[in-house]
């Protein structure tokens, strides 16, 4: 079956009544709706519906009903639950939502004012999103996770619906076909679920890798990226004026060779490498144009002649690499264009001068500058930049600098355009953190032995033993 249009659901669709149509959606009630009335309206010959997530029966039920009502019982011709809530985004990562991020976000379960309904929403999103990566993997987890926090009840959560699934034999989605690695096997992989708290400073901190830094400086979502490029200006009888931004976007993916292997390299690195590759490219482009240039020569020159038949299998594999040359020169084009991207931010922001002064903070390492003085220079960055800074120190530093220091760096944040509201949450959540791990004590802080017998040895009923 070959696709040759693909609408979104929710767009104006005219009736196309000899086609079939493949539904691939989530199965919220908005879209069960929309589904119900393209039956109504019998848009299409046959229905081939896919849901993201497993759909619950009452959903189901609606949807029978409606094609029921619309004599369309018989054009349902499948439906299939593809548990696919989840993106891959290489062959090592994957996330959990894209449409509404800020539903399973840090904010969404940190927020001061969740609810009991509203902390239960988010946890069954992110546990049905982990239950179909596990099933499309084929495989059943083993499951570790810190206790006392969100990452304890997604555990929970996600453990549950594994075994209950695992007990109806007959329905399981691992076993048979579908068991790949499966639960029976030595090789089962580990899923390890950490609250974000453990470490607020590393999403905080200006990185200095290149994915790292694309992801952080530029506009970068499911693997791409989109630039807006302007240069000079242009004439018109108005006078000068800034060209308009030509905006392009750029697919950083797997099939990328040079993304694969530079990802995780030093920003300065990476400039190094398409600087080679660049002359890598312009010497093979030269020695065509030199083949080329032999071939052309007269055939009255012996020495001419006896080059033309030396270089013609040489020339014959020249033009039978073209293609693999002209995909290096897009490579080549692309990462320059990313590269200048971010240089020009790193240079604006001075974030090099932010990424070496947070490695201090972080490892404790005496700090060659005031900080002050970084969040009170004009040309250093933006608000933003100057709160993460200070954020890290306050996070990372294990006395919290006194009342009045404080307030002279909330005097300088407050003077370079800062918000101080993240201030405020970091200063409640450190102080929440002291008060969670300090150890209880209740009156006295002396025990008495218990159990003890007549010649003072300790007895096994001691709690402390």
């Amino acid at each position: 079956m070959g696709i040759t249009l693909h609408l979104l659901l929710h767009s104006d669709r005219d009736p196309i009544p000899d086609v079939p149509a493949v539904y691939f959606v989530m199965p919220t009630e908005e879209n069960i709706d929309r589904m119900c009335q393209d039956l109504r309206n019998q848009l299409y010959e046959s229905y081939y519906l896919n849901f993201i997530s497993a759909i619950s029966r009452s959903k189901l039920e609606d949807i029978a009903n409606a094609a029921l009502a619309a004599s369309a019982v018989t054009q349902v011709a499948k439906v299939f639950d593809q548990y696919l809530n989840f993106i891959t985004l290489e062959d090592d990562m994957f996330v959990l939502c894209n449409q509404n991020k800020e539903l399973v976000s840090y904010r969404a379960i940190n927020r001061p004012d969740i609810t009991d309904t509203e902390m239960e929403t988010v946890m069954d999103t992110i546990v049905d999103s982990l239950f179909c990566f596990f099933v499309t993997l084929g495989a059943v987890p083993i499951i570790r996770c810190s206790r006392g926090t969100a990452a304890e009840m997604v555990a929970v959560k996600l453990d549950k619906k594994l075994r209950e699934n695992l007990r109806d034999a007959r329905n399981s989605l691992f076993t048979g076909d579908t068991l790949g690695a499966g639960q029976f096997s030595f090789q089962r992989p580990l899923l390890v679920l950490v609250d974000r708290n453990i470490d607020l400073a590393t999403p905080l901190h200006h990185t200095w890798t290149y994915q790292a830094l694309v992801h952080d400086v530029l506009d970068f979502h499911l693997n791409r990226v989109n630039l807006e490029e302007s240069s000079g200006v242009e004439n018109s009888p108005a006078g000068a004026r800034p060209k308009r931004k030509n905006k392009k976007s750029y697919d950083l993916t797997p099939v990328d060779k040079f993304w694969q292997k530079h990802k995780g390299s030093p920003f300065p690195e990476v400039a190094e490498s398409v600087q080679q590759e660049l002359e890598s490219y312009r010497a093979q482009e030269d020695e065509v144009k030199r083949l080329k240039s032999i071939m052309g020569l007269e055939g009255e020159d012996e020495g001419a002649i006896s080059m033309l038949s030396d270089n013609t299998a040489k020339l014959t594999s020249a033009v039978s690499s073209l293609p693999e040359l002209l995909e290096k020169k897009r490579l080549i084009d692309l990462h320059t264009n990313v590269a200048t991207a971010v240089l020009e931010h790193i240079k604006a922001r001075k974030l090099d001068v932010y990424f070496e002064y947070e490695e201090k903070i972080m490892s404790k390492t005496t700090l060659d500058k005031s900080l002050l003085d970084i969040i009170s220079d004009p040309d250093a960055g933006t608000p933003e930049d100057k709160m993460r800074l200070f954020l890290i120190y306050y996070i990372s530093t294990q006395q919290a600098p006194s009342e009045a220091d404080l307030e002279q760096y909330k005097k300088a944040l407050t003077d370079a355009g800062c918000n101080l509201n993240p201030l405020q949450y970091i200063k409640q959540w450190k102080a929440f953190t002291k008060m969670a791990s300090a150890p209880a004590s209740y009156g006295s802080t002396t025990t008495k032995p218990m159990g003890c017998d007549t010649h003072g040895s300790r007895n096994s009923q001691d709690p402390s033993v």
